[in-house]
């Protein structure tokens, strides 16, 4: 949202700019120059990129437009999720836990929480992670090294993902000189022309710079600043369950497993201490 917002401001600050100087709207109105810079930018992306940065990065957008993915309430439903299934354990015992992970889909426990089940990537972490528990892991450091060597694949894979975007602002710049530069060619062949035509095909030429650096610095590369932090404000789910599987591994109460597990929120998400009591309270037995 604020990304397009912050596209309208570009936009409206440098056109309205240029036509209170004097300057006219229909000079810079060069679809072709538009055609050559976009045509190409997009060109080296799909060429400078394997296929499945291409495809992320389609998702990745939409991320970055949309904001975060997680709210307050959604880690409000996360933490109680994880409060009901160590307090299983604990009352019932680690091996209880198998029937749900196994199959969360069809998960009694899980279906409680739909906002959880919905995010297949975290349902995955926190099922592959309670399976060891299961299993006879009891080391939490043992644990830790396995889950941070997972989320520095993931967080390896979202930077590959926001470098690639950024490369191709990066390169915005060049090719409007490439635009430009052909303009002046084309300049070159009506050189018998009159003064006021060479100045119109001059300056249309030179809309080509304009326009390579505007799409560089006005849009593609907040763009991709912006993807980039939707990212990293996104993997905090991922991070909150860590904390509350760690703590739970190590021995402590639910209560206090959710509370390392809300600790490892960002301020503006995280539920205070009294949110998380009430919502705790309320989870189904």
């Amino acid at each position: 949202m604020f990304v397009i917002i912050g596209w309208v401001i570009v936009t409206v600050s440098v056109l309205g700019g240029y036509v209170a100087m004097g300057g006219k709207l229909i000079v810079l109105f060069q679809p072709f120059e538009l055609v050559i810079i976009g045509g190409a930018g997009v060109g080296a992306f799909v060429a400078g990129n394997p296929k499945w940065v291409i495809k992320a990065s389609g998702k990745a957008v939409k991320t970055a437009l949309k904001g975060p993915a997680n709210s307050k309430d959604d880690y409000l439903e996360l933490l109680s999720m994880m409060y009901a299934t160590f307090k299983l354990a604990k009352t019932k015992g680690n091996l209880e836990l198998e029937q749900h992970i196994e199959n969360p889909e069809e998960s009694t426990l899980f279906s409680n929480f739909p906002g959880f089940l919905a995010d297949h990537h975290a349902v995955e972490f926190f099922c592959d992670y309670l399976r060891l528990v299961t299993l006879g892991t009891e080391k939490a450091h043992e644990l830790e090294a396995l889950m941070d060597e997972e989320i520095e694949v993931h967080h390896h894979q979202d930077e590959t993902v926001a470098g690639a975007m950024q490369s191709m602002a990066d390169g915005f710049p060049a090719l409007g000189i490439v635009a430009a530069v052909l303009g002046i060619i084309k300049t070159m062949g009506s050189i018998t022309e009159p003064p006021e035509i060479l100045g119109k095909l001059i300056g249309g030429a030179l809309v080509g710079t304009f326009l390579g650096i505007l799409l560089a610095y006005g849009f593609v590369a907040p763009l991709a600043t912006s993807i980039k932090g939707a990212q990293e404000a996104n993997s905090k789910y991922i991070i909150c369950l860590k904390a509350g599987i760690l703590a739970h591994v190590q021995g402590y109460a639910p209560a206090v497993s959710v509370e390392f597990a809300r600790k490892a929120l960002m301020s503006g998400e995280r539920p205070s201490f009294a949110e998380l009591e009430e919502a705790t309270s309320a989870v189904p037995s």
